[in-house]
């Protein structure tokens, strides 16, 4: 009898069905085809819009799926036909996971908003696994300033709060409030206060304002003692309010603290509507905003942004096979401020 050949085996944390608890599975180590490389992940985040994955509640998702959009990790084989990407090289692979360079938005440089955006852990396999693969237009290079744990929060929540920020409008002295300083929102703070705003930042409770300033923050405003509007307008008047709490009660109590002209830009998500009346948005000519994350090109931008500025995730860690655990205890808002599954 032929002895039997032994196909290479990995780790995977996979969700097997829309609501179902996590598995951890062993798989076949996947090859990379045309366009792709096949990474070896060091770390990847557990963020909140893992949920999509884990509830089902993306459309035309295709179980089994491996979850994680915050991927650090080193090329571990390039497919044939890749030659601007190293073996070896250091990379990461953040929420936009690809476009197709063909739609409308692609044609016009609009990559952010392809109408078919592929999106780690949703379009195909993220980074709960030893190995994933990843088209080439997903890839950013990792600076050696940084280690992984810190890189790959940076993938997601870092560039959504410093893509937003540099895009909003606000101008180096302008006011500058943070909804909220959680997982998204500490990153916020920093880069709030790196890119040269004043800072305020808005969140529950007396105990967060001595990290409020540790992170930066000018101002401190317990939401939960004070009114933020009013507050914010005893300041002013904010030019922009960057609500990375996903609560759209709290984003509606805090939206006529802006300035004449303001804008609420938008990165928590929250399936409630925000009620903002047509009249508090006429007033001022204020503006809601949404805004999602960016390119490998705006990834690069924020890490080196970060590299030279100091701005740092606060993370706790977990190995693969505790996914479950990790994405608990993100979900319970409990984190001190992102988890990151370590391989």
């Amino acid at each position: 009898m032929a002895p039997k050949v032994a196909v290479a085996t990995m780790t995977a944390a996979q969700i097997p069905k829309p609501g179902a608890e996590f598995q951890i599975a062993e798989r076949g180590i996947p090859e990379p085809g045309k366009g792709q490389v096949r990474i070896k992940v060091r770390a990847c985040g557990v963020c909140h819009s893992d949920s999509f994955t884990v509830e089902g509640s993306w459309p035309g998702l295709q179980y089994p799926r491996v979850p994680g959009h915050e991927v650090v990790g080193v090329i571990d084989e390039p497919g044939a036909d890749v030659s601007d990407w190293k073996k070896g090289q250091r990379v990461g692979v953040g929420w936009h996971g690809g476009h197709d360079g063909t739609c409308l938005q692609c044609r016009r440089g609009d990559f952010r908003n392809c109408q078919h955006i592929l999106i780690p852990g949703i379009s195909y396999d993220g980074g709960y696994q030893n190995y994933m693969l990843a088209p080439v237009e997903a890839l950013v290079p990792i600076p050696e300033a940084l280690s992984d744990v810190e890189a790959a929060p940076l993938l997601c929540a870092g560039i959504t709060t410093y893509n937003a920020l540099r895009h909003s409008g606000a101008m180096p002295g302008d006011l500058v409030a943070v909804l909220g300083i959680g997982g998204v929102g500490h990153l916020g703070v920093q880069f709030a206060n790196k890119l040269g705003y004043k800072v305020a930042a808005i969140a529950r409770g007396p105990e967060n304002a001595a990290l409020a300033t540790k992170l930066g923050a000018s101002v401190y405003i317990d939401d939960d003692a004070t009114n933020p509007a009013e507050e914010l307008q005893k300041l002013g008047g904010a030019e922009v309010i960057l609500a990375t709490a996903p609560s759209s009660k709290a984003m509606a109590q805090a939206f006529d603290g802006l300035a004449p002209n303001g804008s609420l830009m938008v990165i928590g998500a929250d399936a409630a509507p925000i009620e903002v009346t047509p009249g508090q948005l006429i007033n001022g000519s204020r503006r809601i905003q949404g805004w999602a994350s960016g390119t490998s090109a705006d990834e690069e931008d924020t890490l080196r942004f970060a590299t030279l500025t100091g701005v740092r995730p606060m993370v706790e860690t977990y190995p693969l096979e505790k996914a479950a655990e990790a994405y608990a205890r993100m979900m319970s808002g409990k984190a001190r401020f992102r988890c990151v599954l370590t391989m």
